[in-house]
């Protein structure tokens, strides 16, 4: 049985910190941000870190 590969697209969005855990973007970044509050646009430009709940689903498509 051949070998699974990772999700390259997710490769690219998560990235591992020291703890072990994985490090996103926030959504609601990319377009029509003339609607959308200068507060609310600062807000969304600092990472956070993936949920407890999908920690294992995002490690598996990582393959960390």
């Amino acid at each position: 049985m051949p070998k699974m590969k990772s999700n390259k697209g997710a490769h690219k969005s998560f990235r591992k910190t020291a703890s072990g855990k994985f490090k996103r973007r926030k959504a609601y970044k990319s377009h029509i941000l003339t609607s959308k509050s200068t507060k609310r646009k600062r807000k969304l430009r600092r990472a956070t870190l993936v949920s407890d709940a999908n920690q294992k689903k995002v490690s598996l498509m990582v393959h960390n």
